[in-house]
């Protein structure tokens, strides 16, 4: 087999890789390469080598590819004059990363504008690419950072350099403020938490695509029991059933109720339809000692509170 020789080793070092042999507990080895990989990553890809993320390394198996690459830099000087350019000539957002997870550290979040923050979430999932312009066509497009996260799987991977891995981060992001804003509405009576359980209300509800219509059960101190989703419908109409709503109450021992849906269209304004129904429900539960407290409708725009309009008494 044929060994790689002194200047196969020194035209690596002059290339600035770092070639290691690792020997693993079983008596097999394998090879590494480290150092500034990026501009040489097709030679390595070409000899056999795989990019580890984890540990930031190339690695091989078989023979050292110490001589693959060095015939293919000779054969290619250009390879390694560019690849010296480019280290030379960084680009304009060298270091930019580690810049500003320092500052997001020393400042805090108050210190990032909104698209900041979003380009540190990117940072986990894609690497090697100036997100700043992603994080900020993602916001133009959607509008807000709750908007972003909240958006549908299938809109976030229209965009072409937001990978399969930075779409499930953000969803999960989504779902981890929805799981902390509920942790802070099942701790006291509701009616005394009033700003929390509409930041509760907007984290769900705000930026859905369809009506939701969900029926807050609360015991005879006003602590939560259920969050439950009754309906959901079109972009518009949810078809809601007193009957329904006053029986599920029954079911989960609840004495009081707080109606909630969104309206997807921007305009929390209540419709006829809202006010019948509600008023439908507030005199089926009268009859049985239930009482609804309020019925609230959220959107990306606001919300709005029937008790505060003066739709229940």
């Amino acid at each position: 087999m044929t060994r790689p020789d002194k200047s196969d080793h020194q035209l690596l070092v002059e290339a600035k890789l770092s070639l290691d042999e690792i020997t693993v507990d079983d008596g097999e080895s394998f090879y590494r390469i480290s150092g500034d990989t990026h501009p040489y990553r097709t030679v390595l890809r070409d000899a056999g080598g795989r990019w580890n993320p984890k540990d930031k390394v190339w690695t091989f198996i078989g023979p050292s590819p110490a001589i693959p690459i060095a015939k293919r830099l000779r054969a290619e000087p250009e390879l390694l004059a560019d690849a010296q350019k480019e280290t030379t000539a960084k680009p304009h957002y060298f270091g930019h990363r580690a810049r500003l997870r320092t500052r997001f550290m020393e400042a805090g979040a108050d210190a990032l504008p909104d698209y900041e923050l979003l380009e540190l979430i990117l940072f986990q999932c894609i690497a090697r690419v100036d997100v700043k312009p992603l994080a900020k066509q993602l916001l133009a497009t959607f509008g807000s950072l709750g908007a972003v996260i909240a958006a549908e799987t299938n809109r976030l991977s229209a965009f072409d350099k937001l990978n399969p891995s930075a779409v499930v981060h953000l969803k999960a992001l989504y779902a981890l403020s929805q799981r902390v804003a509920h942790e802070e509405i099942t701790q006291n009576a509701l009616l005394g938490s009033w700003d929390k359980l509409i930041t509760y209300l907007k984290t769900a509800l705000a930026y859905e695509t369809r009506e939701h219509f969900h029926v807050l059960f609360l015991n005879a101190k006003n602590i939560l029991i259920a969050d439950e989703v009754q309906q959901t419908g079109t972009v518009n109409h949810t078809p809601v059933y007193p009957r329904e709503v006053i029986k599920r109450a029954l079911e989960l021992g609840a004495t009081a109720l707080i109606l909630v849906h969104n309206h997807p269209s921007g305009d929390p304004t209540p419709s006829p339809a809202d006010l019948t129904m509600t008023q439908e429900i507030a005199a089926a539960g009268e009859r049985l000692d239930i009482v609804l407290h309020d019925h609230i409708i959220i959107s990306n725009q606001g919300y709005v509170s029937f008790r505060d309009l003066g739709h229940l008494a």
